[in-house]
């Protein structure tokens, strides 16, 4: 007979055993570049070589647009993608052919504007039509706000450019504008010359404040070329303001057309005693006699930026250095509504 302590053994049912679930095979995940989901970075017909080192700065695949020509020579735009609510940056500088060119980036804010995007920034590393930024004669027109005016109108919330003729054009726009200077580019090349004793020289009055900001930043001396002309007939006389004789001379400018004014001034700083001349300006226009000018000036070496392509405008004493790492910096700064003005601190002289 069995025992009670038995019985209970028998009638107390079993502990379950817990099984453990079978883990479930991870999820394949692609990763996507949270930078390239929100933005997105087009090009007109201007500049596609910088646009393409800027989108390989930022790690991102250039946006997919059409920029193409209809029969009789109208622009045609159309947007490959969807960009709604995307950050939107047109890379366009309004070189030469300066019309095509601005009616390019016009159209182009236009179609991103109707296609949704959150926020589209006009990225001009050229900013053409700047040299006439005041009425200084009767009955001339101020083309520079007439631009400013445009890239607003037809759809921009902010602008991205460098090196303005003249600083007062910032206050042309009713949008927010970020002004990078290529004295950022510049400075690296030029300390690892070694030029000394170095003066940096102003072409003309005007450029006082680059040369100044320029002298600064090198820790170098600064001088002047100031333009006079004697009567209507004679020829410009030039007299350098600052001392330059025994020295390697430095000339900045903002851009270099066709070139008269730097081949003067390198003319006038030879016959002053410079031991050596070189030239650092951003935007090389390049237009007219501006390499035959090269050709036949003292200058040793004239340093320029891709702002403007160079194609069929090469000559042995140009060296041309890129923007785009700066742009890209600035363009990431943007997006992520970070301080673009400390990319150039120290630059105001």
């Amino acid at each position: 007979m069995a025992t009670r302590a038995a019985v209970a053994r028998r009638a107390k049912p079993k502990a379950r055993s817990k099984a453990k679930p079978k883990p479930r095979p991870a999820r394949k995940t692609v990763e996507i570049s949270s930078l390239a989901s929100e933005l997105a970075v087009f090009t007109g017909t201007a500049n596609p070589a910088l646009a393409k080192a800027i989108c390989s700065a930022l790690k991102v695949q250039p946006s997919d647009c059409l920029v193409g020509r209809f029969s009789e020579g109208e622009i045609r735009v159309k947007i490959n993608e969807n960009i709604r609510g995307k950050d939107v940056f047109i890379v366009q500088p309004t070189c030469p052919p300066p019309n095509d060119n601005l009616m390019e980036l016009l159209i182009m804010l236009d179609a991103v504007r109707r296609a949704s995007a959150r926020r589209i920034t006009a990225v001009v590393p050229y900013y053409g039509y700047a040299r006439q930024d005041r009425k200084d004669q009767p009955r001339v027109p101020i083309t520079a706000k007439l631009v400013a005016n445009l890239i607003t109108t037809a759809g921009a919330n902010r602008v991205l450019t460098m090196d303005l003729h003249a600083g007062q054009i910032q206050g042309f726009f009713d949008i927010p504008l970020d002004h990078l200077y290529a004295i950022n580019v510049f400075e690296h090349a030029i300390k690892q010359k070694k030029l000394k004793p170095l003066v940096v020289v102003s072409p003309d009055v005007g450029g006082i404040k680059m040369a100044r900001a320029y002298a600064k930043r090198l820790n170098a001396g600064l001088a002047i070329v100031d333009k006079r002309r004697a009567s209507p007939e004679s020829t410009e006389v030039m007299h350098i303001l600052g001392e330059v004789n025994g020295r390697i001379c430095l000339l900045v400018d903002d851009l270099i057309a066709t070139g008269g004014s730097l081949l003067e001034a390198s003319r006038a700083l030879k016959r002053a005693g410079a031991r050596g001349i070189y030239g650092a300006v951003t935007h090389a226009v390049l237009s007219g006699p501006a390499l035959e000018y090269l050709t036949s000036s003292p200058m040793q070496e004239l340093m320029v930026t891709d702002t403007i392509p160079l194609s069929g405008r090469r000559h042995p004493k140009i060296t041309v250095m890129s923007v785009a790492p700066l742009l890209a910096d600035a363009i990431q700064r943007i997006h992520y509504e970070q301080s673009v003005s400390s990319l150039f601190d120290g630059v105001h002289a």
